[in-house]
């Protein structure tokens, strides 16, 4: 088994070097799967100097090899990354991940474990992702409730058969703004009979800045392009649980909407409270209650995207 590790990335040079600090650390047996692996870098057009980093830092970094691209999104750097790879599993982790020296074999492990007691490669393996904002030690983050995903097909820890990728046809490169081109992906997948495997062992800590308040516009704006993508998912897969997903549904418009009181609770009459929280420690809780109008401004996205469509459908 070679494994290809692809990693998009656009300016996060500072947990990028953790990221792939612990990839170079791994601990292979002498009886494990893995012949050998790579770690497959997709820059995307980063202006923070990370190419150049790189570049002077590339024996520090023996299995990483450097691929660049002007900025297209991850899609296309994830299609990149598994063009060029030369593995025959792929592993897609983010750049902002650091993960334990057992991660690779976990993944390896529990991926051909799968496959013979199946009788078929018709699997792929989901690892365990830790949310933390301790930049400095990042592995010391205890899971959490919050940490559970139901995901079938996320990109942030997940192991696959390269040829399965590239069977479905790659990420859709038309998802260039924020959200849901690995959940979409992941449909197709679906369809061909996959069988997501839990791996909790092949463990990732996902590193975020704590919650301020000066990050609440660039949230706004993702969950409007979220929702603007979510439209395009549905219109590729017009399936009642993608309306689940992008929460396309009255449902999801009255919870949101009684919940933000019709969108009264928003970013400047909630701030005074969630800049109390923050003050108290709690930047995590701020952010829980700042998604009440996070979630407020998606399912909007998701609507203002629907009649723009239908509009230029007449």
């Amino acid at each position: 088994m070679f494994i290809s590790v692809v990693i998009p990335t656009y300016n996060r040079k500072p947990i990028l070097e953790k990221c792939l600090k612990a990839l170079e650390q791994q601990h292979i047996p002498k009886s494990s799967p893995i012949q050998s692996y790579e770690v497959v870098v997709v820059d995307d057009g980063s202006t923070d100097g990370t190419v150049q980093w790189l570049q002077q830092q590339a024996a520090d970094y023996p299995h990483v090899r450097l691929v660049e691209q002007n900025h297209r999104g991850p899609a296309a750097a994830r299609n990149l990354g598994v063009d060029s790879a030369w593995g025959d599993v792929i592993i897609f982790i983010d750049s902002d991940l650091v993960v334990l020296d057992g991660f690779l074999q976990a993944h390896a492990a529990t991926l051909l474990q799968e496959q013979q007691r199946l009788g078929s490669d018709r699997v792929f393996t989901y690892g365990r992702v830790i949310n933390t904002c301790n930049f400095d030690d990042p592995t010391a983050e205890p899971y959490k409730l919050t940490d559970f995903s139901a995901a079938y097909f996320a990109t942030g820890n997940v192991a696959i058969a390269r040829h399965w990728l590239e069977d479905v046809g790659l990420f859709d490169t038309r998802f260039q703004l924020y959200g849901w081109e690995d959940l979409e992906l992941g449909v197709r997948l679906k369809q061909q009979g996959l069988k997501l495997v839990k791996c909790p062992e092949a463990v990732g800590y996902h590193w975020h800045p704590p919650f301020s308040l000066a990050q609440i516009p660039k949230l706004i704006d993702q969950e409007i392009q979220r929702g603007r993508m979510g439209v395009l998912f549905y219109q590729k897969h017009p399936t009642w649980d993608v309306r689940l997903m992008i929460q396309m549904t009255w449902l999801h418009r009255i919870l949101w909407g009684v919940l933000s009181l019709g969108g009264l609770l928003n970013e400047r009459t909630l701030a005074p409270l969630l800049q109390w929280l923050i003050d108290q420690g709690k930047p995590q809780l701020a952010l829980e209650l700042a998604r009440v109008f996070l979630n407020w401004y998606n399912v909007q996205g998701v609507y203002a995207a629907q009649a723009e469509l239908l509009r230029a459908e007449q």
